[in-house]
């Protein structure tokens, strides 16, 4: 499936809020390294992979990325009338709000003896699949 577009997303916020934030705190910095990571795993696998130690940081950084969505880019799609890019960055954010919960609940069902360092979760189809 042909995420480039929600990977190309990512790593746009990654690199400027790395970019605008050259004084920003030590978990800033990582969350934007979780994005990074999230846009190489889905465009090398086409599924997201996070070791056990990233899934709350992860979570973070993809739970920013819908909300600056939700809040900047959404309106500005809806006032412009463009249903295909309005279908695609609601997608976006819920896809985001998705792996969010997912990376979530894996974290706090985490026991010590997890034979697993990894977790995988799938992305639903984008919507160019889904319109076509």
């Amino acid at each position: 499936m042909d995420y480039s577009f929600y990977v190309a997303t990512l790593r746009f916020m990654a690199h400027r809020v790395k970019n605008e934030g050259e004084g920003e705190g030590k978990d800033i910095l990582i969350m934007m390294k979780d994005l990074e990571n999230a846009a190489n795993c889905i465009e090398e696998h086409g599924n997201l992979i996070v070791d056990n130690i990233s899934l709350r940081s992860t979570a973070r950084a993809l739970a920013g990325v819908a909300g600056v969505l939700q809040k900047h880019i959404l309106p500005e799609t809806v006032a412009a009338e463009n249903k295909e890019h309005e279908t695609r960055v609601r997608w976006m954010i819920d896809t985001s709000m998705a792996m969010v919960a997912n990376l979530t609940v894996r974290a706090e069902c985490l026991t010590e003896d997890e034979p697993s360092t990894n977790f995988t979760t799938e992305l639903p189809p984008p919507p160019d699949a889904v319109l076509n």
